[in-house]
């Protein structure tokens, strides 16, 4: 499993995790699409906003490997703003490969891509 050095391993000041510190010993989490309800708390957009621009300056539009990421906080992305970036993608696996799919995440993140072509 690959670790993102530089990445942030939390939201500063809150338990919302971005990165895990090992490997699962029962097996990968796989990635799911979760539905993000307009409902949802005002911490979790913040977390979700964070996320992604942590791997909007990261990684840009370029392909990445899920590695130490978050299962579940790359699953309320997971569909929208991040795709796959293989055919066939095993969600069950460190090693995949995902990219950040640039006209869906303006929709949901214009201020964090403001002056992306």
């Amino acid at each position: 499993m690959i670790k993102h050095r530089g990445f942030p391993g939390r939201l500063a000041g809150t338990d919302y995790q971005f990165t895990i510190r090992r490997a699962n010993p029962k097996g990968v989490t796989p990635l799911t699409r979760r539905e993000r309800f307009r409902d949802r708390k005002p911490a979790d957009r913040r977390a979700d906003a964070a996320f992604f621009e942590a791997l909007w300056q990261h990684f840009g539009d370029q392909p990445f490997e899920r590695g130490n990421l978050d299962a579940g906080r790359l699953s309320w992305l997971f569909g929208r703003e991040v795709v796959a970036a293989e055919d066939p993608f095993d969600p069950s696996s460190y090693e995949a490969l995902l990219v950040i799919d640039v006209d869906t995440a303006r929709q949901s993140f214009a201020d964090i891509l403001d002056g992306v072509r």
